[in-house]
C-alpha cells in the first residue's frame, strides 16, 4: 500500500488530523502522523511523536513550550519536521503528505512539503488558501485547498472538505506510487530542463523535439519568475542531467524592476553544480508588467507593446542590455561545469528581429558588445547570424548540449574507471 504522511499540531488539531487518517485508510493508504505541536496535549495519536521532531532540529520540546516564543517554536519544529518527512521520503515511506491549519500551521507544513522533490504528491488545506498563496507554495508543486471554514471541530461542511482531502491525497499517492514502481522498471530518461516564453516557443520547441529523438525527457519552465526558480529548485536537487537555458528574460525583469524576476541568483545553480548548460538570450529585449495602466510612470515614455490585456512588455534600453550583457556573462564565468553560450545575431525573440516592433540594433550591439568584453575563456561562445527562433539555431544548442552531456558522460566513466 502507498502511504501518506499527515503533518500538522495535534495539540490544536488532533480531533480532525484523527478524522483524515480514518479516511485516508478508508481510501486505500497506510498512514504516518507526525505531531509538530509544542502546547498543550496531543488530542490523537502520533506516530512520530513532537519529542522526535523537536529532537531532528536540535531542540527540546519542552524548552520550546516554556519559551513562549510562537513564532520561534513553528520555525524550529518545522525544520525538525522537515528533516523528517525528507527521511521519510529517502527510506521509501511517503507516497504523498497531507496536512491542515491556518497561518501558522500552513507555514510549518509547506516548508517540510517545500523540501520534498517535484511530483510528490502535497496537499494543504488551509485557511488563507484563497489569498496570496506564494509564501507557502512557492517554486514547488504543492496543492492548496480552501478549507473555507476555520479548522475548529467536525461539522456537516469541515467533514466534507476534509474527506474530499483525504481521497484526493490518497487517489495522488497511489498514482505516484504506481508510477515511480513503473518508472524504476522500465529505466528512466536522463532529464533536461529548457526555460521558454511566448517568443521564443519555436526555438524550444525543435530543440525539443531533437533532443527527446536522442533519448532524454525535456521539461520545459515558463520564465516568469517562479519558472525560472523551480528548474534552478530541481537542477539544486539532482535531477536534471542538463540545462538547456534559452530563456534568460527573467534577468532583465530582475534589473529593471519587472514582475517576472526570479532573483538575483537566477542562472547560478547550473554552474555552481558543475552541470552542463547551454545558454542563450532569449527575451532579454523585454521587461514584463501587468496591464497597462500598472506600468510605473517612470516608464511611460518607453517603447510599450501591450502582449494581451494582462500583459504589457517594455523594450529594454542600450544600456540595460549593456548591462544584462554584464551580468550573463560573470555568472557564466563562475561555472564548474562545460557552459556554451549562443548568441542570435538577427534577434534574441520573436518581435526583436527586423521588421518587429522590439527591433532594436543598437540595444542587441550594447548587450552583444558587452557579453564579448566579460565573458571568460572557460565559457564557449557561438555566434551565429541567425535569430533565436530559427530552427538551425536550435538544433545548434540541442546538439550541443547533448555533446556536452555524452562528454561528461564519458569523463565519469572514466574517472570510475
Amino acid at each position: 500500500m502507498p502511504t501518506v504522511v499527515l503533518l500538522g499540531t495535534l495539540d490544536t488539531k488532533g480531533l480532525e488530523y484523527g478524522f483524515l487518517r480514518e479516511r485516508v485508510r478508508e481510501a486505500g493508504c497506510e498512514v504516518l502522523v507526525i505531531d509538530a505541536g509544542v502546547q498543550g496535549t496531543p488530542l490523537t495519536h502520533a506516530d512520530l511523536p513532537r519529542e522526535e521532531v523537536a529532537r531532528a532540529a536540535g531542540a527540546d520540546v519542552a524548552a520550546l513550550a516554556a519559551g513562549g516564543d510562537r513564532g520561534a517554536a513553528v520555525a524550529t519544529m518545522a525544520r525538525g519536521a522537515t528533516a523528517i518527512v525528507a527521511r521519510l521520503h529517502g527510506e521509501g515511506r511517503l507516497d504523498g503528505i497531507l496536512g491542515l491549519g491556518g497561518s501558522g500551521g500552513s507555514a510549518l507544513v509547506t516548508a517540510a512539503m517545500r523540501a520534498l522533490p517535484v511530483g510528490v504528491p502535497k496537499l494543504m488545506v488551509s485557511t488563507v488558501a484563497s489569498g496570496d498563496t506564494r509564501p507557502y507554495v512557492g517554486a514547488t508543486d504543492i496543492t492548496m485547498m480552501y478549507s473555507v471554514v476555520d479548522i475548529a471541530g467536525i461539522n456537516r461542511l469541515s467533514a466534507r472538505i476534509l474527506s474530499n482531502a483525504a481521497a484526493a491525497i490518497a487517489g495522488m499517492a497511489r498514482s505516484y506510487a504506481g508510477d515511480k514502481a513503473a518508472t524504476e522498471a522500465a529505466g528512466a530518461k536522463p532529464l533536461i530542463g529548457a526555460t521558454m516564453f511566448g517568443v521564443t516557443t519555436p526555438s524550444v520547441t525543435e530543440a525539443r523535439r531533437l533532443l527527446e529523438e536522442r533519448g532524454y525527457e525535456v521539461l520545459v519552465f515558463h520564465a516568469t519568475g517562479t519558472g525560472g526558480q523551480s528548474l534552478e529548485a530541481l537542477v539544486d536537487g539532482g535531477f536534471l542531467a542538463g540545462v538547456l537555458d534559452i530563456t534568460t528574460t527573467e534577468l532583465a525583469d530582475d534589473l529593471v524592476g519587472g514582475v517576472m524576476s526570479a532573483g538575483p541568483g537566477r542562472l547560478e545553480i547550473a554552474g555552481a553544480r558543475g552541470l552542463p548548460q547551454v545558454v542563450s538570450l532569449g527575451a532579454l529585449d523585454m521587461v514584463n508588467f501587468g496591464p497597462r495602466d500598472t506600468v510605473p510612470p517612470r516608464f511611460r515614455g518607453r517603447t510599450l507593446y501591450v502582449h494581451n490585456p494582462t500583459v504589457t512588455l517594455m523594450r529594454t534600453t542600450p544600456e540595460e542590455c549593456a548591462e544584462l550583457g554584464r551580468r550573463i556573462a560573470r555568472k557564466l564565468n563562475a561555472a564548474t561545469g562545460p557552459t556554451a553560450l549562443f548568441i542570435p545575431l538577427r534577434g534574441v525573440s520573436a518581435i526583436a528581429t527586423a521588421g518587429q516592433v522590439f527591433h532594436d540594433p543598437a540595444a542587441d550591439r550594447a548587450l552583444f558588445g558587452a557579453l564579448r568584453d566579460t565573458i571568460a575563456g572557460n565559457v564557449e561562445v557561438h555566434e551565429l547570424d541567425l535569430d533565436i527562433n530559427d530552427p538551425r539555431f536550435a538544433a545548434a544548442m540541442a546538439e550541443r548540449l547533448a555533446a556536452m552531456i555524452a562528454e561528461r558522460g564519458s569523463s565519469d566513466a572514466e574517472r570510475g574507471a
